[in-house]
């Protein structure tokens, strides 16, 4: 067996691994949230209290393992190969809490995951043929990255306001979502910058990159604590898997300068019907499954005094 194949399976075995952990993770801080708060929302002393919980330190462990590994693995695999396999954490999270819960996977369920394993898997694929390998970012894209990710949580903070006494997971899902995918573009372009030929390294680093990484990971992290809370580990599963990494990839194209050329028109419009796809499936799991079912008839029969005890 040649040394290129050899490389090849070990990456396709950590790319399934961190799948497994990260359903396991996502499990484990799920049921560390839901058992430690009776409301539908996370506040800020809980969120602290977290930190200092082992169930939820150990689901932290155990998802930041994984994503090392998923991380491992697109560094030695084809992206066609790896990004694939990263999905099938949703359907191990979605089995694991069913088991968990003593829940029964209705059928509403099994369309919303399919939906968003064609919707994601097809857009990262079509998304191979429309983009190029960039190694070097402009002090403009960097600002303009920047500048949009400010407005996105501004947007978010405010979204959030509006509806935090509500039952409405989707949105701490998209919004995480989206989050994390800048996150993993700063990260991109940090890396880029670090390895840039003139040897300045975090010289050439600017500081608004730290903050900028900073707040949308912190905010990114509250709200998937929130999405705990209030809906199954399945769907942070599918903001991590689904929405962030369509997030950054259209970032790359229409920003960082990532699109191909001559990209054929059925390549990009099949690409936005794909996203829709995902999206549809990341909001029909929000709203038909079973678990979120069962909290959303909990929450209208409880007293307002209930859901509002942590103002």
């Amino acid at each position: 067996m040649s040394p290129e194949r050899i490389a090849m399976l070990v990456a396709i075995g950590c790319a399934l691994i961190g799948a497994v952990f990260l359903a396991l993770g996502a499990q484990q801080q799920s049921k560390a949230v839901r058992l430690g708060s009776s409301s539908l929302r996370v506040s800020g002393s809980h969120f602290l209290q977290l930190l200092r919980n082992p169930r939820w330190l150990f689901g932290l462990s155990l998802t930041v393992l994984g994503m090392v590994l998923n991380v491992y693995a697109l560094a030695t695999a084809p992206l066609t190969v790896v990004q694939p396999l990263g999905a099938v954490a949703l359907v191990i999270a979605t089995v694991v809490n069913a088991k968990d819960q003593g829940l029964k996977i209705n059928r509403g369920t099994v369309r919303a995951i399919s939906l968003c394993l064609l919707g994601s898997v097809a857009f990262v694929l079509l998304a191979l043929r429309a983009t190029k390998d960039v190694h070097h970012i402009t002090s403009r894209q960097e600002l303009i990255t920047v500048g949009i990710l400010a407005a996105v949580v501004v947007a978010s903070v405010v979204v959030w306001l509006m509806v935090r006494h509500k039952h409405h997971p989707i949105f701490y899902i998209i919004a995480a979502g989206v989050l994390f995918g800048f996150c993993a573009v700063m990260v991109r372009t940090m890396s880029m910058e670090l390895t840039d030929p003139n040897g300045l390294m975090f010289g050439n680093v600017s500081w608004w990159e730290y903050v900028a990484i900073a707040v949308a990971g912190l905010l990114g992290s509250y709200f998937v604590q929130n999405a705990y809370s209030s809906g199954p580990p399945e769907l942070v599963i599918a903001g991590l898997t689904v929405i962030d990494p369509m997030v950054g990839i259209m970032i790359g194209i229409i920003i960082l300068g990532e699109l191909g050329a001559n990209v054929p028109w059925w390549v990009s419009i099949s690409m936005v019907a794909a996203g829709l796809v995902a999206i549809v499936g990341v909001a029909a799991l929000a709203r038909y499954h079973p678990d979120i079912q069962r909290r959303r008839s909990e929450a209208e029969h409880q007293p307002v005094t209930t859901l509002r005890a942590e103002d």
